[in-house]
């Protein structure tokens, strides 16, 4: 499953052919406004800024924000996917995350992990974790989260289901402790208890499971492509108690 699939939607990147115009800006730490220009790429260390006096390069670790639209190859990498594409869609992804390496904006972030996705999905897991240690490198804080909860899935592709379970137990146990949802963090914690559904429902525990699919159904919903399988799988189990006697049909919480 990939999750960064509809995560492309979710965060509202346009189309091929619907990419319009929109003027970049780059606000420095400590600065009272953003700087007008062009965001000419990222290295992961440094970022290109044109601005009508030429070319300059400003540390990433001095980037409060910034303003840019996503590049033609987002929209294209969506409609790649869209169409299951997979070998393109990851071409795409990967030159977008390359060429905008830790740009401190959301459609920066999401490339890397459809690259991951993309590679666990084709059972580069190898390549999945060395790409997920990199993210976290990049975005410290909200990366850490995420580079946990995409370990977790990496554990589970090799049905190491402990390993999972014990990257998941510290995210999940949080996240039901907050009244609400930082932004960064809502994205990892709708991947975690579906993840942690499939851990449950693989170890034969399917009432844990049912709940926990049900948590990013209902409450940890902002991943949409994590909710709609979540749904999928929630909907298969309580499918299964047609046949099962009323003392062990599944509830719902």
């Amino acid at each position: 499953m990939i999750f960064a699939s509809l995560a492309l939607l979710a965060l509202g990147s346009p189309l091929l052919g619907q990419q319009t115009p929109a003027a970049h800006s780059l606000k420095l730490r400590g600065s009272p406004s953003p700087l007008a220009g062009t965001i000419l790429g990222s290295d992961g260390r440094l970022v290109q800024f044109q601005t009508q006096a030429g070319s300059i390069s400003y540390p990433l670790a001095n980037v409060e924000s910034v303003t840019m639209p996503p590049p033609p190859e987002y929209g294209q990498a969506q409609q790649a996917l869209a169409a299951k594409d997979n070998k393109k869609a990851l071409q795409l992804a990967r030159a977008v995350f390359e060429k905008f390496k830790g740009l401190p904006v959301d459609w920066a972030k999401v490339a890397p992990l459809m690259v991951a996705d993309l590679l666990i999905t084709s059972g580069e897991t190898d390549k999945a974790e060395a790409l997920y240690k990199e993210f976290e490198q990049l975005y410290p804080g909200g990366g850490g989260l995420q580079a946990k909860v995409g370990r977790a899935r990496i554990a589970v592709a090799k049905k190491d289901l402990l390993t999972a379970k014990d990257l998941l137990a510290s995210v999940t146990e949080e996240a039901l402790k907050l009244k609400t949802v930082p932004r960064e963090s809502a994205f990892a914690y709708s991947q975690a208890f579906y993840v942690m559904g499939l851990v449950d429902e693989a170890d034969g525990k399917q009432q844990e499971a049912l709940e926990n699919y049900l948590r990013t159904v209902t409450i940890f919903y902002n991943d949409p492509s994590a909710r709609a399988a979540a749904q999928e799988r929630a909907d298969a189990l309580r499918a299964g108690n047609k046949g099962r006697k009323t003392s062990e049909q599944l509830t719902v919480p």
